[in-house]
């Protein structure tokens, strides 16, 4: 339990750290990477929602046998940013460089699967 404690933990503040400068990229992102963003609402609501998961990475941390359960969907989360990011960049419609970040949610999809085998469920704690 003590391993997936620490992976949730460091995903939630790793996920915090990297995405909350984005509310503020916005304009940046356009000029270094044209072309511009045309549907704020739909950046604004993938920070908003990938955010939200950092919060609740950081609530499992707090009670992973009771969280468990959760750990199903931040694995489909962290594999799915990472597998689209592959398949964009072998498609030449990212940059190779984009694959860092991939990368890092591809590790961490790999840790919170061996953090779900290593915790063990409910039922098995009790006597």
């Amino acid at each position: 339990m003590r391993f997936a404690k620490i992976v949730f933990w460091i995903a939630g503040i790793w996920g915090l750290l990297v995405l909350t400068p984005l509310y503020f990229m916005f304009d940046l992102i356009g000029r270094n990477d044209p072309p511009a963003i045309t549907h704020p609402g739909f950046f604004y609501g993938f920070v908003g929602i990938a955010l939200a998961w950092q919060v609740a990475f950081i609530v499992i941390a707090t009670d992973t046998v009771r969280f468990r359960p959760l750990m199903i969907p931040c694995i489909l989360e962290k594999v799915s940013y990472g597998a689209a990011v592959i398949v964009l960049v072998l498609q030449n419609r990212m940059h190779r460089l984009d694959l860092v970040f991939a990368g890092a949610d591809l590790l961490l999809g790999l840790l919170f699967i061996i953090a779900y085998f290593k915790t063990s469920s409910r039922a098995s704690n009790e006597p």
